[in-house]
């Protein structure tokens, strides 16, 4: 979606607001202002309430203020059509407590996440929240009740606990949990063994969900460009190792793309969206590429969620 980069904040600006509820609503302002200004203007409007008139609906539910701003015919949808059940799932893990900048990608999947639960539960759509790392942590199922976003913005708000990151146990015990399809909505850096993965979102995907994976990584994770000779933790088995990055840098950027390229291949294989997000990309950018690809697929509709309880 054409935009310019003046539209956009800065993540390092935005994360300079202390409150996660105050950031959150700043992006979803910040989306919806940027829709209504695009060429795109019935792009907003679809998100929300309304759909496009088709022949065969009845003309009693056009909504004519709305014809009048936009020169295009809109109808209210019924509350079946609008309903969907959404599920975030965070990765908590200690690697995701790493940040080059002033913010962690902690930090930023928090934000992003309390984005989509404040868009999403704008819409009347349902929302609910799982954190994992080694194992499942919290699990809240979707709702879209007075006080949900407030319990969903606690918890992401809540300091992780120290631990490594697992991609097979969790999902296994997440599949258990979830019975009612949905979106899922996976924010991870994916810094695990990811052999299993593949037949994880499989196994996912078999149950009828409709998968979306945000990949994040941080930008000195992505470049390697450490100058010095230093010693380097991992930080999710504690383990240090000295490095001389003049000689590591090659082999370590192939062995990144190459772990990239696996989960971007098996995503495809699947049906799950991937999407690769360097955590300084601005917040809406990432919202506006995932809002589009999901209006061409027409999955943002209770054609793929079950109904809400």
């Amino acid at each position: 979606m054409p935009a310019t980069s003046a539209t956009f904040l800065d993540p390092a600006v935005l994360m300079r607001i202390k409150s996660l509820e105050l950031r959150a609503r700043v992006v979803v302002e910040g989306l919806w202002k940027g829709m209504h200004r695009s060429p795109y203007h019935g792009f907003s409007v679809e998100f929300s309430e309304y759909r496009a008139y088709t022949k065969g609906d009845d003309p009693r539910y056009i909504d004519w203020k709305v014809l009048a701003r936009s020169d295009r015919c809109y109808i209210k949808k019924f509350e079946d059509e609008t309903n969907l059940r959404c599920h975030l799932v965070i990765d908590h893990s200690r690697s995701m407590q790493y940040g080059s900048s002033s913010f962690t990608k902690a930090q930023y999947a928090a934000t992003l996440a309390a984005t989509f639960a404040c868009f999403l539960m704008k819409q009347g759509d349902a929302v609910g929240l799982t954190t994992f790392g080694e194992k499942l942590g919290e699990h809240i199922p979707p709702r879209n009740r007075p006080g949900h976003l407030r319990r969903l913005l606690t918890e992401l708000e809540r300091p992780a606990p120290a631990g490594g990151t697992s991609l097979d146990v969790p999902v296994r015990q997440l599949a258990d949990l979830l019975h009612k399809r949905g979106l899922i909505v996976l924010i991870s850096d994916l810094l695990a063994p990811v052999e299993k993965l593949e037949q994880q979102l499989g196994w996912l995907g078999a149950l009828g969900h409709d998968i979306v994976l945000f990949h994040l990584a941080d930008r000195a994770e992505i470049d390697f460009k450490f100058d010095q000779p230093a010693q380097f933790e991992d930080v999710e088995s504690g383990r240090e190792w000295f490095v001389n990055p003049a000689q590591a840098r090659e082999s370590y950027l192939r062995r990144f793309a190459d772990h990239r390229d696996f989960v971007r291949r098996s995503c495809e294989r699947h049906g799950v969206e991937y999407q690769w997000l360097p955590t300084d990309t601005p917040m809406e950018v990432a919202l506006y590429d995932f809002l589009a690809m999901r209006q061409t697929k027409g999955k943002l509709s209770r054609t793929t969620a079950a109904p809400v309880s």
